[in-house]
């Protein structure tokens, strides 16, 4: 996905994404957490690691189904996985 079309779509949610203003990852680009394909997403896990807003950032991501980057500590496979274990499948 491209960047400006992750800036718009950050800024379009508003109140939605509240939470991102204690969280770590506004302090960094958004191309930290969107790496282009086969990039490691090692340092942006990092990051979440240590930040406050992971697990809202996940539900975040979970509820509105985000399909791209690293979101609450995990790439798109990762929360992929976590869907399919919530439902049993």
């Amino acid at each position: 996905m491209p960047i400006d079309t992750v800036t718009r779509k950050l800024s379009t949610t508003g109140s939605a994404l509240s939470w991102q203003d204690g969280a770590l990852c506004a302090e960094t680009g958004p191309e930290f957490f969107f790496p282009e394909p086969g990039s490691s997403t090692r340092e942006a896990k990092q990051l979440c690691g240590a930040c406050d807003m992971k697990r809202t950032c996940l539900e975040y991501a979970l509820a509105h189904d985000e399909r791209f980057g690293v979101w609450g500590g995990l790439s798109e496979k990762e929360r992929n996985e976590l869907r399919r274990a919530r439902h049993g499948g």
